[in-house]
């Protein structure tokens, strides 16, 4: 069996922060508390594996989204939000996957009108592997090996709608799609393996989203927040 997991990280050594581990940094012993500290209630932005990610020139973190349909079908992401692309539409501080916000979890927004200037903003200092966004999508419909990877490819649609430009030279993107199979596949199964993908696929952009909307400045790195002060000044205008 190969660890595949495991090989999943971000290079987040360049954003500064304590580095003086020795020869053998506690990664094991840092992972065994993550995983005793684990719950339904959890923060987002910087905690955990998002507290060194970057999302363009803006800084990334942890986001999380799910939803739940009307047949009881769950599905749910996690991402680490550290894209080299910009999760920001240009000119107007609007987040590019505000169209799939629930609950005014992204403040609400709507872009104030037509972008104009597409020309991607890819930060210099850019490099080989320096920039991923690391997710699992999961959902409580039992599902097979074949079906969660197909579940995962539709997923990356999610990257597409709420980072631009996305799947660069400078990205590694991975998504790892599971299930709890605390409930049987709805049939026919062909089209619930459809609907789940395309959730997976709204549920990882609004993650994004939120990762991005709560994270908070660390060293010279900006946060949404401080960046766009005025998505956050009036509430009604959001609305």
């Amino acid at each position: 069996v190969l660890p595949i997991v495991p090989g999943a990280i971000i290079y987040d050594l360049g954003i500064g922060g304590e580095t003086d581990w020795g020869r053998c940094p506690d990664y094991m012993q840092l992972a065994r508390a993550a995983c005793e500290d684990a719950s339904t209630d959890f923060a987002l932005g910087n905690i955990g594996a998002g507290l060194g990610a970057c999302a363009g020139r803006l800084k990334g973190g942890l986001g999380s989204a799910s939803v739940v349909s009307d047949d009881g079908v769950q599905v749910a992401a996690l991402v680490v939000a550290n894209p080299v692309g910009a999760v920001v539409m240009p000119g107007n501080g609007t987040l590019w996957p505000w169209a799939h916000e629930m609950n005014g979890e992204m403040g609400r927004q709507h872009p104030p009108g037509p972008v104009g200037d597409f020309e991607p903003d890819l930060p210099v200092e850019s490099r080989i592997g320096g920039n991923t966004t690391l997710a699992v999508v999961a959902t409580n419909a039992a599902m097979g090996k074949a079906d969660a990877k197909r579940v995962a490819m539709m997923a990356h649609d999610g990257l597409a709608r709420a980072i631009r430009p996305v799947h660069t030279p400078f990205d590694g993107d991975t998504i790892f799609a599971l299930s709890t199979a605390r409930m049987t596949l709805p049939e026919p199964a062909e089209f619930a393996i459809a609907r789940i993908g395309a959730l997976a696929a709204d549920c990882l952009s609004r993650a994004i989203g939120r990762a991005v909307f709560a994270a908070e400045p660390l060293g010279a790195m900006p946060s949404y927040r401080q960046s766009y002060p005025e998505a956050f000044a009036d509430d009604d205008n959001r609305r």
